[in-house]
C-alpha cells in the first residue's frame, strides 16, 4: 500500500535514510540513477524519492525542474521495477516560478514477498545512505520468505539420460526396503522417478540431478553440487593426507563417504565389571545424519562445496548457505524448516531422513549416550554452517551411568531429557527447557529433588559408577557447609549478635526462605539461638539455655 499524501513540513523534518531520499536536482536528474534509487527503496520496504529539497539539515526547498512529465516517468518506473509507483507535486509558494518552488515526490511500494526488485539484473540496496548492490545474505533471506524450493524447480535443459542408473537403483532398493512395497521393483526408471516426484511433466528437477545426476550433467548444470572429503592427520596447514571429490548424484557416493570415514575410525574401550565395551570414535548413525543434513539443507544457489574434513579425533562438515530462515542455534532442535523440500521428501521415502525433522536430535542424543562433547556449531554464520562432531569420550564413568539407566528408560527419553541428564552430570546450568524435564526424570528414578528448585541425578546412578561422594556433596555436604558458614559469621560477631541481613551477604545465592530453613535447623540442634524480634532480632552461637526465641 502506498502512502503518497505528505506535506512539505513533514518532508523538511523527515530523516534521510533507507525510507526516504532527498535530491536537489534543480535542473535535471539522471533517469538511470532514479531507477536504482527507487529499486533500493522498494527492496528496503518502500519509501519516497524527493526532488527539490536539500538533503543536509537545516533542510531547504530549492525547487526542481527534473522530470517535467512525472506521469511518463512513473509509468517507466513501474514497467522497469514491476512495483507500484505514485507521485505527488507540491509547491512552496504560488507567487514564484514553478521551477523555484516545485517539489516532486515519487512514492515507491515495497518489493513483493520473496522476490528482490532488480534493475538490469542488479538488485540495489541501501546500507545507511550508501547505494550498493544487495548483499548475498540479504538476497538469500528474501528468497526464503516464501519457502521457495530450489530443489523442486525444473532444470530446463536436463534429460533423463543425465541421471545415473546405479544411483537410481540404489534409491529403488532403499525405497522397497523402507515401504515394503515390492511393486517398485518392476517400475521403469522414468516411472519410479515420477512416483517420487524427482521428475514431472515439466521436466527434470534439480533434486533429481543432486540425488541421481551423472558427473558430466552436474558439471554442466550444477557444478557446485559436490562433496569434498579430506582426511588430515593433524591441524597443520597444507595438503590433506587424502582427498576425494564427489561431483555425482548423492546416492552414488552415500556409502562411499561413510567407508572413507570408517577407514580411520579408532575404537575406544571402557570396562564395566568383567565386560569390556567398544565405542567407535565416529558413530555411524551420527556421521550419516550429519552428511544427510548438509546435503538436504545447503543452499544450492550459492557457489561452494560441502566439505567433510576428518581428523583423528573429530569430524568437521562445512555446508554453504547458513541456517535456513527462522532457524537459529538456540532453536535448532525445535524448528524444522527444510530448505530443499523435494530432496528431503525423496530421502524420507527411502528412510534416510525423517520427513518431519532435521535429524539434529540424533546427533545430540548420540553424543550424550556415548559421553562425548555435544555437537559444536562454532564458526556458523549467514553464509556457512559449520558442524563439528568430537569423537573422544569425555568421561568413561558417564558411559556406565547411561548404561545403568537401562534401555527401557532410555527409549522413553526425549532429546531434552538427554541434554538435562548431561547437564546434571556435568553440574552445568539448566536451561528453561531442561527444567521442564525434571519432573519426568524424577518420576522414572533418574533424578532426585533435594531442595527448592534443586535437582541432582539419583544416588543409585552415582553409586553405580563409583561417584556416590558427588551425590553426598550435592545433597548433604553443601547444606552442612552453608550452616558452618553461618555459624562462623556468628562467632566472628560475638556478643553483638548477627542480624538476618548479614546472613544474606554470607550466602548471596540463597533465597531468604532457604536461609531461614538453615537457621531453624541450627536452632533445632541447639547450635544457635535468636534474641529479639523482627528487624531487631540478633542471632548468637548457643552457649547456654535459650531465653527468647524469634519465630522465622
Amino acid at each position: 500500500m502506498l502512502n503518497n499524501k505528505t506535506t512539505l513540513d513533514e518532508l523538511l523534518n523527515a530523516k534521510e535514510g533507507e525510507e526516504i531520499q532527498f535530491k536537489e536536482a534543480k535542473h535535471r536528474f539522471d533517469y538511470g540513477e532514479a531507477e536504482k534509487i527507487c529499486c533500493a527503496l522498494a527492496n528496503c520496504g518502500g519509501g519516497k524519492l524527493v526532488f527539490g529539497i536539500t538533503d543536509k539539515r537545516p533542510r531547504k526547498i530549492v525547487g526542481s525542474a527534473a522530470f517535467d512529465q512525472p506521469e511518463r516517468t512513473r509509468k517507466g518506473l513501474i514497467e522497469k521495477l514491476k512495483v507500484m509507483v505514485d507521485f505527488q507535486l507540491l509547491y512552496a509558494r504560488e507567487n514564484k516560478e514553478p521551477e523555484e518552488n516545485r517539489v516532486l515526490v515519487f512514492d515507491v511500494a515495497s518489493r513483493p514477498l520473496g522476490l528482490p526488485v532488480q534493475v538490469d539484473g542488479i538488485a540495489w540496496w541501501y546500507e545507511g545512505d550508501s547505494l550498493i548492490p544487495m548483499p548475498e545474505e540479504i538476497r538469500r533471506k528474501i528468497y526464503e520468505e516464501t519457502g521457495f524450493d530450489f530443489s523442486g524447480s525444473i532444470c530446463p535443459s536436463a534429460k533423463i539420460s543425465d541421471l545415473d542408473d546405479e544411483a537410481v537403483e540404489a534409491f529403488r532398493s532403499k525405497w522397497i526396503e523402507k515401504s515394503g512395497n515390492k511393486r517398485y521393483a518392476n517400475l521403469s526408471v522414468e516411472q519410479l522417478l515420477r512416483d517420487c516426484e524427482a521428475i514431472t511433466d515439466e521436466g527434470i528437477t534439480f533434486a533429481a540431478l543432486i540425488l541421481f545426476g551423472k558427473r558430466e550433467a552436474l558439471g554442466k548444470y550444477l557444478s557446485q553440487s559436490e562433496i569434498i572429503f579430506e582426511y588430515r592427520s593433524s591441524n597443520a596447514s597444507g595438503p590433506a593426507n587424502q582427498r576425494e571429490t564427489f561431483r555425482q548424484g548423492f546416492f552414488s557416493c552415500y556409502d562411499r563417504l561413510w567407508d572413507l570415514v570408517n577407514l580411520r575410525n579408532d575404537i575406544q574401550h571402557y570396562q564395566e565389571g568383567f565386560f569390556i565395551f567398544d565405542i567407535p570414535t565416529f558413530n555411524e548413525s551420527a556421521v550419516r545424519e550429519a552428511i544427510l543434513n548438509a546435503v538436504s539443507h545447503r543452499n544450492y544457489q550459492l557457489a561452494g562445496s560441502v566439505f567433510i574434513r576428518q581428523y583423528p579425533d573429530r569430524l568437521r562438515i562445512e555446508s554453504p548457505g547458513g541456517l535456513p530462515n527462522g532457524v537459529t542455534l538456540e532453536n535448532i532442535l525445535d524448528r524444522q524448516v527444510p530448505r530443499n523440500r523435494r530432496i528431503a521428501e525423496i530421502l524420507a521415502l527411502c528412510g534416510l531422513v525423517e520427513r518431519s525433522g532435521q535429524g539434529m536430535n540424533i546427533l545430540f542424543e548420540t553424543s550424550v549416550r556415548e559421553a562425548k562433547p555435544l555437537p559444536d556449531f562454532t564458526g556458523t554464520d549467514n553464509n556457512f554452517v559449520f558442524l563439528t562432531l568430537n569423537g573422544l569420550i569425555l568421561d568413561k564413568r558417564m558411559l556406565s551411568l547411561i548404561n545403568r539407566i537401562g534401555n527401557e528408560r532410555l527409549e522413553r527419553l526425549t532429546t531434552a531429557d538427554f541434554l538435562t541428564i548431561n547437564a546434571l552430570y556435568h553440574e552445568d546450568t539448566l536451561g528453561d527447557d531442561m527444567k521442564e524435564c525434571l519432573k519426568h526424570l524424577t518420576e522414572i528414578g533418574i533424578a532426585e529433588h533435594i531442595g527448592r528448585k534443586k535437582y541432582v541425578l539419583a544416588r543409585s546412578l552415582y553409586s553405580a559408577v563409583g561417584k556416590a561422594g558427588i551425590h553426598t556433596r550435592n545433597v548433604g555436604l553443601d547444606r552442612e557447609t552453608n550452616k558452618e558458614l553461618l555459624l562462623k559469621h556468628m562467632r566472628e560477631n560475638g556478643e553483638k549478635g548477627t542480624p538476618f541481613k548479614e546472613f544474606q551477604q554470607v550466602l548471596p545465592s540463597h533465597s531468604r526462605g532457604e536461609i531461614q530453613v538453615l537457621l531453624r535447623e541450627l536452632r533445632r540442634d541447639n547450635r544457635a539461638y535468636c534474641l529479639g524480634k523482627t528487624s531487631a532480632a540478633r542471632w548468637f552461637i548457643s552457649a547456654e539455655p535459650l531465653l527468647e526465641f524469634e519465630e522465622i
